[in-house]
């Protein structure tokens, strides 16, 4: 069990958290949610004792060992990569150490076989017997196969990095785990096993992620931090929200009577109770739900962006044509002879193994880069808005305001300021800051820009590379469910689960040998075996 009591935690006047109390409890999984900059990485830094907090206190139960998925990309820089995933369990890898240092002494004392003989109990008790081979499992099922095991960590790419550290976190089976965006860079079949890792894990586990797919599945509790408060909430992320929700249509609606609001809260329980038992965590999370107090359920504070997309014109069926479009970087072949054709129904998720790869082909589409070759050709009726990954390029050295920032985009020249400060008001930019210079956003208002900027466009045709990196939760369901509104097509790419599953009806996935092009939703792509099989042969390997 942690305990937080009265924690209070100040940045000069701001407040972040306000006398927080909470127990987070054995078999249960919090996911940590908050507007950004809300105190979501603060908070776990403060349990992990890596900041003081002005007041308060954090105790775990005497002897308990809690495990932090670091931050820091370098600290383990000296180390081997097994030997790193190792030291997550201090207290086995310190055995370890010692044990290690006395058989190697070569002036070995009585004393020093005493020592070694509790030691040798220590580890055994431990089962550490078994440690190098569960951590050497531990890598390969996060992606890191054998032939790194005993490299150095400062020889390995960051992607890989993250996957060790999170190999380390996981290792030993502590009994408090604190994992801060733990998905970040992990492809889909990693993502998949650590969902089912956390799933069963019966002990402790405090997740801060703005994968909503990620926290439906691990999650047990919701931990909201919202105004320096920091509530708990039964159930996952999509429970939390869309009850959320409902309080507050429930406390807008005046003329609805006490009994109707009480009963339309009774069903949606039931129905969350029912569709429950689906998840992973069947059991347990149903019976909290059965028994949640309705009187727990509060509308929200959060404020939603108005993200909404409109066409200038309706297109005509002809979308994209592209044909045997190839691009090579660095020496290396990110896809080749790539052809297709999209229609107007289409809604289309791009995949890759590499991301460059799909931000190769978006720059080459919007003619920001250039194929080695292949021709693409639009239709005659399509108005096209692309949202980059990368937009350092529209911000840098422009001495502009808001307004003026977002006029320069605007298809009619005249668009007067009423206009262009409804569709920055929609991106939650209001009052004085659309006076703000472009040059000075933060990497999430930036992109809340771009999708202003994409809206002002009303195009008919959408292109959207990572659309959510940067954005806080809100920022990404009210971005999804404008998505959804949105007639005309589409082609994305996002990392965001949730995103794909509820948006596209197409897959295309870009690999060196070609690509794979399939009229289907996204879970049944990732779990059909044939494909799989597919995946691996175009990627030119097989993995376990």
């Amino acid at each position: 069990m942690l305990i937080v009591s009265n924690i209070t935690h100040r940045f000069g006047a701001r407040i972040l958290f306000d006398e927080a109390n909470v127990k987070f409890t054995p078999g249960n999984c919090y996911g940590v949610i908050g507007a950004n900059g809300a105190g979501k990485s603060t908070f776990l830094k403060i349990l992990a004792g890596d900041i003081e907090p002005t007041s308060g206190t954090v105790q775990m139960e005497p002897g308990a060992r809690m495990s932090v998925l670091r931050q820091n990309h370098f600290e383990f820089d000296a180390y081997p990569v097994l030997q790193t995933v190792l030291m997550g369990n201090k207290k086995l890898y310190e055995i370890m150490k010692e044990k290690d240092e006395l058989y190697a002494k070569a002036d070995f004392t009585d004393a020093d076989g005493v020592r070694l003989g509790d030691l040798e109990s220590q580890f055994a008790e431990m089962d550490g017997w078994n440690a190098e081979s569960d951590a050497a499992s531990m890598l390969s099922n996060l992606g890191v196969p054998e032939s790194l095991h005993y490299s150095y960590m400062n020889e390995l790419d960051g992607k890989v990095k993250v996957r060790v550290l999170l190999a380390q976190a996981l290792f030993g089976n502590p009994d408090v785990l604190l994992l801060d965006e733990p998905t970040n860079d992990l492809d889909i079949e990693t993502a998949m096993w650590l969902e089912n890792f956390l799933a069963d894990f019966k002990n402790t586990v405090l997740v801060v992620s703005h994968d909503r797919h990620f926290l439906d599945n691990v999650c047990t509790h919701v931990a909201d931090i919202d105004f320096g408060k920091l509530t708990l909430y039964t159930g996952n992320y999509t429970f939390w929200y869309e009850a959320s929700q409902l309080a507050l249509r429930q406390r807008s609606d005046k003329n609805k009577k006490n009994e109707e609001k009480k009963k339309e809260l009774q069903d949606f329980i039931a129905r969350f109770s029912a569709n429950v038992a689906k998840s992973k965590q069947a059991t347990a999370r149903k019976k909290m739900i059965d028994k949640l107090d309705i009187e727990e359920i509060k509308p929200s504070n959060r404020k939603y962006p108005g993200i909404i997309f409109q066409q200038d014109r309706e297109a005509g069926n002809h979308i994209l044509t592209v044909s045997n479009l190839t691009k090579s970087h660095e020496g290396r072949m990110l896809f080749k002879d790539v052809s297709f054709e999209l229609e107007k129904k289409d809604k289309v998720v791009l995949l890759s193994r590499d991301a460059v790869a799909i931000t190769a082909f978006f720059d080459i589409i919007n003619e920001e880069a250039q194929a080695d070759s292949g021709t693409y050709r639009f239709g005659t009726t399509i108005t096209k808005a692309y949202l980059p990954n990368e937009n350092n390029r529209y911000f840098e050295n422009i001495d502009l305001n808001l307004a003026d920032w977002l006029r320069q985009y605007s298809p009619n020249a005249n668009m007067d300021e009423t206009e262009l400060r409804g569709f920055l008001g929609r991106m939650l930019f209001s009052g004085e800051e659309i006076f703000k210079k472009a040059k000075v956003l933060s990497g999430g208002e930036k992109v809340r820009c771009m999708i202003s900027r994409c809206m002002l466009q009303r195009p008919n045709f959408l292109m959207l590379d990572e659309p959510t990196n940067h954005l806080d939760l809100e920022s990404i369901t009210a971005f999804n469910n404008g998505l959804q509104d949105y007639k005309g097509a589409l082609m994305f790419t996002t990392h965001d689960h949730t995103f794909i599953q509820t948006l596209a009806n197409r897959v295309i996935e870009l690999t060196p040998n070609g690509i794979i092009d399939r009229m289907t939703d996204y879970d049944s792509y990732i779990t059909d075996e044939k494909i799989k099989a597919l995946r691996n042969e175009m990627y030119g390997k097989v993995t376990a």
